[in-house]
């Protein structure tokens, strides 16, 4: 029997996940998910993948607001109120998503993360009129997501990672993978032939392979770069010339999934791999 092992929410793109026992399922992702993000002055999306540090800032929802810390410096927090918005719209990039509608939080939440990355940065919310198409190539009814890479939602089996892990000299959590639902019971890479499937009473379909990049090989609690897992999974899960490690899905319907509920499969499809 397949179930929901984990769920996590991650508000501000690229920064500390939180691990929830339930979360509302809303076309642009989990409610909160990554509807918060850190750009450049000129509105450009930054992450890990080039600013390392941004893997020892914390994130923590109340009932409201969100809360930031760097894990150096846990008493200097950041609480930003829900609905507290500067007014001052600016149009954003994420890679070939441009002209996204956000709206800047504050001048004080853009001081305090410029000082915490050491970069000029500033923190933009996407208001829930802002719609920005996930990929067309593989969204079927002209589906939104938030500030994610491309879709709304990331699975991934904790067989998959087991697999993984037997391979590697030192073992990776899975928080290097950054999903959103993690699935127990099944098979390493299982996911691969998933088409359909639905958790309790909600169904998703899975749009494509997600390809991994180096922002895998960042370790979450330290912030240092190295070659794993990537070099690793390459080995056993490339094809033309992309390394695979997990699913990106796309959401039917709308309500609450919670950990502990049943996975089931209605249909398939031929893996990638």
């Amino acid at each position: 029997m397949l179930t929901v092992h984990e769920l996590r929410i991650y508000p501000i793109k690229s920064l500390g996940g939180i691990s929830v026992t339930e979360a509302e399922v809303e076309g642009k992702g989990f409610r909160y998910d990554r509807r918060w993000m850190l750009v450049t002055p000129q509105g450009q999306f930054i992450t890990q993948r080039t600013h390392h540090q941004m893997a020892l800032i914390d994130v923590a929802l109340t009932e409201r607001s969100v809360r930031v810390w760097h894990r150096h410096r846990p008493d200097d927090v950041l609480e930003m109120p829900f609905g507290e918005l500067s007014g001052e719209h600016l149009p954003v990039t994420v890679w070939d998503s441009h002209g996204i509608d956000a709206v800047v939080v504050s001048e004080t939440a853009d001081r305090w993360f410029t000082a915490a990355v050491g970069v000029p940065c500033r923190l933009v919310y996407m208001p829930e009129a802002s719609e920005r198409p996930a990929d067309t190539t593989y969204a079927c009814y002209g589906e939104v997501v938030s500030f994610a890479d491309g879709f709304p939602y990331l699975l991934i089996s904790q067989a998959s990672l087991d697999e993984l892990n037997r391979r590697l000299e030192a073992p990776v959590a899975m928080l290097r993978f950054r999903p959103n639902i993690v699935v127990a019971g099944g098979d390493a890479h299982q996911e691969d032939a998933w088409d359909q499937f639905r958790i309790s009473d909600l169904d998703f379909y899975a749009a494509k392979p997600c390809a991994r990049c180096v922002l895998t090989t960042v370790d979450p609690a330290t912030g240092e770069k190295g070659k794993e897992p990537l070099r690793t999974l390459g080995t056993y899960r490339q094809k033309n010339n992309k390394i695979y490690f997990g699913q990106n899905v796309l959401p039917q319907s709308a309500g609450v999934v919670r950990v502990g509920d049943r996975l089931e499969i209605l249909s398939h499809r031929i893996p990638v791999l």
